[in-house]
């Protein structure tokens, strides 16, 4: 006699085809529905409200992609809290351990998040969360005697408003 109930893997590939079917019944429906009239300025590169100028080859300050690249080191670590919050609180598990499970997740716990902790001191420390501001180099050094000369340049070349 064969067993006619959905295994749990089978749910699992059911959710999948129903996903995927919902994916292509919009972006079809999307397309046929949508208006069709192209112009020059809706074919033109959008980036953030803002008009493109220049190449697309320009030089970018490194330090946008370390603060991203750790930005998704700590927020890949968060993934971790959510198992261990589901496992804390399993009274079955706290019961078959002399309520020492409770005591022994926090611990694992406070040791994981000493150590993200270290290593958000360690990227503060050296420096990577800093934004790097230009750094003006005024000089104090005067010539006095040669003033009045630089006053007369400037008036000759101030731009009338």
């Amino acid at each position: 006699m064969e067993n006619k109930e959905i295994s749990e893997f089978g749910y699992i590939l059911l959710f999948i085809v129903t996903g995927l079917l919902f994916l292509i019944l919009t972006l079809f429906l999307g397309k046929l529905i949508r208006p069709k009239r192209p112009n020059e300025e809706k074919n033109t590169t959008y980036e953030s409200g803002e008009d493109a100028h220049g190449n697309a080859w320009g030089m970018f300050n490194p330090k946008f992609y370390v603060i991203a690249l750790i930005f998704l080191l700590f927020e890949a670590e968060l993934l971790f809290l959510f198992p261990w919050a589901t496992v804390f609180g399993n009274q079955e598990l706290i019961l078959l351990s002399n309520r020492y499970w409770g005591k022994i997740a926090v611990v694992e716990m406070l040791i994981f998040i000493s150590i993200l902790a270290l290593g958000l001191c360690y990227v503060w420390k050296k420096g990577y969360l800093d934004w790097q501001k230009p750094i003006s180099n005024s000089s104090n050094y005067s010539i006095s005697s040669h003033h009045e000369l630089y006053q007369k340049i400037n008036k000759k070349y101030e731009t009338k408003s």
